[in-house]
């Protein structure tokens, strides 16, 4: 009888105990609210900004509400204006290019590769026609970022990293987020911290810092953050920068603390439980599996794998296979957007010239959640679906 797999792709763990305990006590005090605190407290979203900016290696940090905020925050505090063009992938998630378009800003979309990572010659290319690049670490692969760094700044733009799936991740020893002038990070319930929702910026950029804090709608309150530019630099800001609130509160800022504390070990059991994946892949006919350089400390929170040059009909008919037995893959070739899946040409409020190459590969990317609910024998139970049902439909059965 072939095997069946029983467990839920979208169960997470539970929030650690330290944490509840936490969240019990801000709620029984009544101060959920980050600047709502009492004579020399020190709130939770503060404490968590200052543990944040340490463990990133940042200077500054800023708790907001997600990591879609934290991004259309990071564009209107370098400067994005209506109208303005700004680069992103266009292998990427939908709320990227939505954070470029709420400012009324156009999104030029840059392609992808076989290594599902930003098309650095395309990149060249188009370098011409943006100021900024909102690059998004799509899944958590990095590209090249000193090739990428290198090509932006000959041609003066400036880099903000999404960084929604690398936290605790690094390039060549760099961590993710390190390179560009912002990063931005989500804490949303599938990302590699949970808090529901929620997100961080970071930088060392003290004026861009403090247009992102009034930003945020500290009002005149700013000094209660926990990593504050000097005050003259928000003397020069804070009469020409908009209120839009979008504030982390004290509720899930201790909800996140105790989970910083342990995302180290966190990304090692999900890389474990990736490689498994990955090694029972590995070798299946008409299967590619994205090999990932040498350059690259990743966190395996989602596998890819793709099916290039098949039919619609093949992969959809892989897709049901792997159901029926338990195992979700979701696909971003289909030709209408489904669940959180969508492309390029999804997105008609960000109209783009058609991309052959990366249509191609688009077409072929399966993607699967790796929670760390899942033992390891679930995961190798899982290639051993996925490898079933891939090779019979591609030996036509």
């Amino acid at each position: 009888m072939s095997e069946i797999f029983k467990g839920s792709f979208t169960q997470q763990e539970p929030i650690p105990e330290e944490g509840i305990a936490a969240a019990v006590k801000v709620m029984c005090h009544g101060r959920l609210h980050r600047y709502n605190l009492a004579e020399g407290e020190i709130g939770e979203a503060a404490l968590l900004e200052q543990e944040f900016a340490a463990f990133t290696g940042a200077k500054y940090a800023l708790a907001v509400a997600s990591g879609g905020y934290a991004m259309a925050t990071g564009l209107r505090a370098v400067g994005v204006k209506p109208g303005d063009r700004v680069l992103t992938n266009a292998f990427t998630l939908a709320p990227v290019p939505g954070a470029i378009a709420s400012l009324g800003a156009v999104p030029v979309f840059v392609g992808v590769t076989e290594s599902l990572t930003i098309d650095l010659e395309d990149l060249r290319v188009k370098a011409d026609q943006a100021d900024v690049l909102m690059l998004s670490h799509m899944r958590g692969h990095l590209c090249d970022m000193d090739a990428l760094m290198a090509i932006c700044n000959a041609a003066g733009i400036t880099v903000i990293e999404d960084c929604a799936h690398t936290l605790g991740a690094a390039w060549a020893g760099v961590a993710s987020g390190r390179h560009g002038l912002m990063a931005c990070y989500s804490t949303q319930t599938y990302k590699h911290m949970n808090s529901g929702e929620g997100g961080f910026l970071i930088t060392d950029d003290d004026e861009v810092m403090a247009r992102a804090v009034i930003l945020s709608g500290s009002y005149m309150l700013y000094g209660r953050n926990g990593t504050v530019p000097p005050p003259d630099v928000f003397e020069r800001v804070k009469y020409d920068t908009p209120n839009i609130s979008g504030r982390m509160d004290n509720l899930r800022a201790a909800i996140l603390r105790p989970q910083l504390r342990v995302l180290p070990g966190q990304c090692a059991a999900w890389n474990a439980r990736y490689r498994v994946v990955e090694e029972g892949l590995r070798g299946t006919p008409g299967l590619g599996v994205v090999e990932r350089p040498e350059q690259e400390s990743y966190v395996g929170s989602s596998i890819q794998f793709l099916l290039l040059d098949w039919s619609d009909a093949a992969i959809a008919k892989v897709i049901e296979r792997c159901l029926a037995r338990g195992v979700e893959l979701k696909w971003f070739g289909g030709a209408a957007p489904t669940g959180f899946t969508s492309r390029y040409d999804s997105w008609r409020y960000a109209p783009s010239e058609p991309m052959p190459k990366t249509d191609r590969i688009l077409k072929g990317i399966l993607d699967m959640r790796l929670p760390l609910t899942f033992s390891l024998e679930d995961c190798a139970l899982i290639a051993r679906i996925i490898r079933a049902e891939t090779g019979a439909v591609f030996q036509g059965g």
